[in-house]
């Protein structure tokens, strides 16, 4: 498996810090939080997505993806949601990245069957745009969807190869569900996996891997023994958790902990 993290643990970095980051803490690749507040966003002109390209080459650090926001089941029109997933999977296509994550984000007073048909429509309309930019598009199991048997409501509807999976092992956790239910469920739409590590389900503030209480071990050894080889990312969200440690300062010893836990797995 390859390893990266999220720009969300590093908010308002410029990129040639982050790509060096990467480069000298071992990780193959960057999950970009693509927002406004940050150095790359779907407001970026072509010079300034080939320049981040181009940093990120030097370093020998892939993009993984693109962090968006678009919140594919949530009430109201479908075209402005379908056009902020345009943008992000135009911004990904320039900087050849092969996903863009999307949530869920159904609203309190929604029917599941309603949110689940919401977001399937327009997945699969955003799906053939997708086709052609040669970028998948990810829903993150999170807030309205936060466990795998929620998700998969949604892209069994979908049923296309260019929608697939995100999952976030904290979300599944806090939604009840067991490494080896997530997986079973998630397998045939999965494109990479987000690690993390909290003090508990009530204390959700950021801790360096290993030191709290997510199952990440379990996951891994369920991923290694089916054969999975994709991406682990971890997302250290130090951007909604000011008082956490700095990410920077962790980054060696996180990916020592996956290291060891790939180690143990195989």
């Amino acid at each position: 498996m390859k390893l990266a993290f999220s720009t969300l643990g590093v908010p308002g970095l410029p990129v040639p810090e982050v790509a060096r980051l990467a480069a000298a803490h071992g990780y193959h690749g960057v999950e970009l939080r693509a927002h406004p507040e940050e150095p790359v966003h779907p407001g970026l002109d072509l010079t300034a997505r080939a320049d981040t390209v181009a940093e990120f080459k030097a370093a020998g650090v892939e993009i993984l993806g693109l962090a968006g926001y678009a919140r594919v089941a949530a009430p109201g029109d479908d075209e402005p949601v379908l056009a902020e997933i345009r943008d992000l999977l135009d911004l990904a296509r320039d900087l050849g990245a092969p996903y863009i994550r999307v949530f869920p984000g159904g609203g309190p007073d929604q029917e599941p069957a309603e949110a689940d048909a919401t977001a399937a429509r327009r997945l699969g309309t955003a799906a053939e745009y997708a086709a052609d930019a040669g970028v998948r598009i990810l829903l993150e199991t999170h807030d309205s969807h936060r466990t795998a048997a929620d998700a998969i409501r949604v892209l069994g509807q979908v049923g296309h190869r260019q929608v697939g999976a995100l999952w976030d092992v904290m979300h599944t956790w806090l939604g009840g569900e067991q490494p080896s239910e997530s997986y079973a469920a998630l397998s045939p739409y999965l494109g990479y996996v987000q690690v993390k590590d909290i003090a508990s389900a009530t204390d959700t503030t950021p801790l360096p891997l290993g030191a709290g209480v997510l199952p990440l071990a379990e996951c891994v050894e369920i991923l290694s023994r089916h054969g999975w080889d994709g991406w682990l990312c971890w997302e250290y969200e130090k951007r909604w958790y000011e008082a956490a440690e700095p990410l920077p300062e962790l980054l060696g010893a996180g990916r020592e902990h996956l290291a060891r836990l790939l180690n143990e797995s195989a």
